[in-house]
């Protein structure tokens, strides 16, 4: 979700204003990812590397990030959307944390849209964090590891891998995120800032995912041979 900043300077605002904006255009993609039933929406939030910025922007983000959770939580409920963070939260001022928790606890029964917030997170910090929880339950086995072993320790290992990466903001880069797990995901980027997105933009995300072809590996020979098999047992 990229872009905050540079919205509020292109409207001569405080780049405060581009973040408030951001958060409603978050709530906004929940509700449209909601109607289009899309099953699990993940955004990155605050990376790790995010802590480089100003001390009072910093400072600005974490108060957002609790009043959005004191506002914002009890709507998720009752849409039947399953709200969890990932990331490092050994950093978040106490308060934060808790509120996290509850947020996560009140929803996990919840079974519409997954909506995973990435705070403090980076990627190649989840796949060390797998391999150490790894490692210690693995005390005294010798066997090879495989990618399925790693992959239940991974923050959203419990998820399918996403089929859609979407960058705002006209940057062109993945910037730490989701490294395993975008490995075979199609990558999306827009010249749009977060605070302009919206339902229109997500369209054409999705529009652009229709348009791909998603071989794995394969040829495309093979990919039509598979469907003609799937139509004809259909």
């Amino acid at each position: 979700m990229d872009g905050n900043g540079r919205w509020a300077k292109q409207r001569f605002l405080p780049r405060v204003a581009g973040h408030r904006r951001g958060v409603e255009a978050v709530r906004n993609t929940v509700q449209a990812c909601s109607r289009r039933g899309v099953g699990a929406l993940t955004l990155f939030a605050f990376s790790s590397e995010n802590w480089r910025r100003p001390a009072d922007e910093v400072s600005l983000l974490m108060q957002l990030f609790v009043s959005a959770l004191q506002q914002e939580v009890e709507r998720l409920h009752q849409n039947n959307v399953r709200f969890r963070v990932i990331g490092d939260l050994s950093r978040f001022d106490p308060l934060l944390v808790s509120l996290i928790n509850d947020a996560q606890q009140l929803t996990a029964g919840n079974d519409g849209l997954v909506l995973t917030v990435a705070a403090n997170y980076g990627g190649r910090w989840d796949i060390m964090q797998a391999v150490n929880r790894m490692r210690q339950s693995a005390v005294g086995d010798t066997a090879p590891w495989t990618e399925n072993d790693l992959l239940q320790y991974l923050s959203l290992g419990d998820l399918p891998e996403p089929d859609l990466f979407i960058r705002t903001g006209g940057e062109q880069r993945i910037s730490n995120f989701l490294l395993w797990q975008l490995a075979y995901t199609e990558l999306y980027f827009t010249d749009t800032l977060w605070p302009d997105f919206d339902a229109d933009a997500l369209d054409q995300a999705i529009a652009s995912y229709r348009r791909r072809e998603r071989r794995f590996g394969r040829t495309s020979e093979q990919l039509a041979a598979v469907n003609t098999g799937r139509s004809a047992l259909g």
